[in-house]
């Protein structure tokens, strides 16, 4: 395992916090280590990092550090500290001027492949060097005023490279920075990349697919194999990757096909039995939510994650809802107070779907389809102990199917906060999708409906209507004075959860969302339904 010590030289307190809190985790193939440069003699690892500027820093300071570190290890330097005219030297390159503050975009450099050493957006200042010495290894580059200069180099006969960014203390904390350390550690100790992840798909509907699209553009990951007993699925799955192995039965992939994780894309009466199998199998997987339909599955399933070292994690995708990211952030930023009531709320009138969805002995019911993703939201914007459940389900309409037609659920916190949920297919007057009340301030979300204008096969209009779950919804923050701010939803990062699940296999880092959190929803809904079926009296979660 490659061990990377990151050693600060900075007077700056920000950065030198970001560092230390910064989430770096053992990872395949990378182990980082955190302390002063003071330290830099005892320091026994594979690459060192040194994140400094030239504030009180002196040439004998630099030369001190060059001779405690000379000859042990491929020594890299960060930030403005290479402007020292003695380390700028040794790395073989002639800085001129640094730029002020700015968006900084760094891609490889011609040579590099980009899967190896991928694009970093980051906030921060570039040290422009008008030259490198011939022997110098470019390895990524920057653009400033249309002209690419270098961002990251390496001397291979000094045994000294430069990461020319000065980057604020929250780059430091950023995954994107975090995977590119990574790169660049495994790229000048010579250390070769961790091997992809080979992914297997079982089940391979519309979700499958999906997920087969993420697994090819995230770079980590790669597509090896799909189950499905439908042939035409299998077909589908082959558009994706032409290489991928096809199997009509899952156990055999399981047993045959050599997969480090598996995806189950399956209904979800059948998750926890899926999870079983392909951790007993020894392979990571990735859950459809919900991860179960009783909090007791989610025990044994992970219990059995951690017996056998392998992750457990399920999809829980709405995460990152552009929407959501919005009010997430204006939460933590402490935008309305203290958070104390929120209202989530999706649906219309309608006829449920015909498909297991709408099925109660397969689904799990209303409660756990539309429940494992917006109860996933509120238990994330509202941590704490949940003191009780309450609920209540409405059978009035659609007695074709099984599942109820309108629910409602409202957890009750230990602190008196509450949150509520509420999905219905008999609301002809929709509410907001978000209603978050807090000690100064509230934010709403409105749902939106769009329409998809295009022309018919003979010319006419063609008018798509799409469901109001298919939009982001509009967010407003409101003041206690009564003035409203309209709020700009960004695009959801894309394929964000994926990037995450390689980042964790490939490089350690943590991700969003764990099990234990998706154990949580589904204790949730376990003790709503049983709420609504006592008629909504209060029940503690199992």
């Amino acid at each position: 395992m490659t061990h990377l010590a990151v050693l600060h030289h900075t007077d700056d307190a920000a950065t030198i916090a970001a560092l230390q809190s910064a989430p770096w985790r053992s990872a395949a193939g990378l182990r980082v280590s955190v302390a002063p440069l003071t330290q830099a003699r005892s320091v026994d690892a594979d690459c060192v990092l040194v994140v400094g500027d030239e504030t009180g820093t002196s040439t004998d300071d630099v030369g001190a550090m060059l001779d405690a570190l000379a000859g042990r290890a491929p020594l890299i330097v960060a930030g403005t500290l290479v402007t020292d005219a003695v380390l700028a030297e040794r790395a073989g390159v002639s800085p001129t001027v640094v730029t002020p503050p700015h968006e900084i975009r760094v891609r490889p450099a011609d040579g590099v492949d980009p899967r190896r050493m991928e694009d970093l957006l980051i906030t921060g200042r570039l040290v422009i060097t008008d030259k490198v010495a011939d022997d110098v290894d470019v390895l990524a580059t920057a653009n400033v005023g249309f002209t690419d200069y270098p961002a990251l180099l390496f001397r291979p006969t000094t045994g000294i490279g430069a990461l020319l960014l000065a980057m604020t203390p929250a780059s430091w904390s950023d995954r994107e920075t975090l995977r590119f350390v990574h790169h660049v550690t495994l790229a000048v100790t010579g250390a070769s990349e961790p091997a992809d992840v080979a992914v297997g798909m079982i089940g391979y509907g519309a979700i499958g697919h999906e997920h087969a699209l993420a697994v090819t553009a995230v770079p980590g990951l790669r597509l090896a194999a799909v189950s499905d007993p439908n042939p035409a699925r299998l077909e589908v799955a082959r558009t994706v990757a032409d290489d991928v192995l096809a199997f009509d039965d899952s156990d055999v992939l399981l047993a045959e096909a050599g997969v480090d994780l598996v995806v189950v894309s399956t209904p979800p009466n059948t998750h926890a039995d899926w999870a079983r199998r392909a951790l007993s199998a020894g392979t990571h997987v990735v859950l459809e939510k919900p991860m179960a339909l009783t909090a007791a599955d989610c025990d044994e399933v992970m219990v059995l994650a951690d017996a056998s070292n392998r992750l457990a994690v399920v999809y829980q995708n709405r995460r990152f809802d552009p929407d959501y990211l919005v009010m997430r952030r204006l939460v933590a930023q402490g935008a309305v107070g203290e958070l104390f009531h929120v209202e989530s709320f999706v649906g219309g009138y309608g006829h449920p779907c015909n498909y297991w969805h709408s099925d109660a002995d397969v689904s799990g019911g209303a409660i756990f389809d539309w429940g494992s993703h917006y109860i996933d939201q509120l238990l994330d914007l509202m941590p704490g102990e949940v003191a009780h459940v309450t609920a209540a389900n409405h059978k009035r309409v659609w007695h074709d199917v099984t599942n109820s037609d309108h629910s409602r659920v409202t957890i009750h916190f230990d602190d008196g906060r509450q949150a509520d949920f509420i999905h219905s297919d008999l609301a002809a007057a929709p509410k907001p999708k978000w209603w978050a009340l807090g000690t100064h301030g509230a934010i709403r979300g409105d749902w939106r409906s769009e329409r998809v204008v295009g022309r018919s096969a003979i010319g006419t209009l063609d008018e798509d209507v799409l469901a109001l779950a298919d939009s982001p919804a509009a967010m407003s923050l409101h003041a206690p004075d009564g003035s409203v701010t309209a709020l700009a939803v960004p695009p959801a990062p894309p394929f964000a959860f994926h990037r995450e699940l390689a980042d964790h296999l490939l490089r350690g880092l943590p991700m969003s969302v764990d099990a234990a959190q998706s154990r949580r929803v589904v204790a949730v809904m376990e003790a709503a339904e049983r709420s609504a079926a006592a008629g909504s009296a209060p029940v503690r979660l199992p």
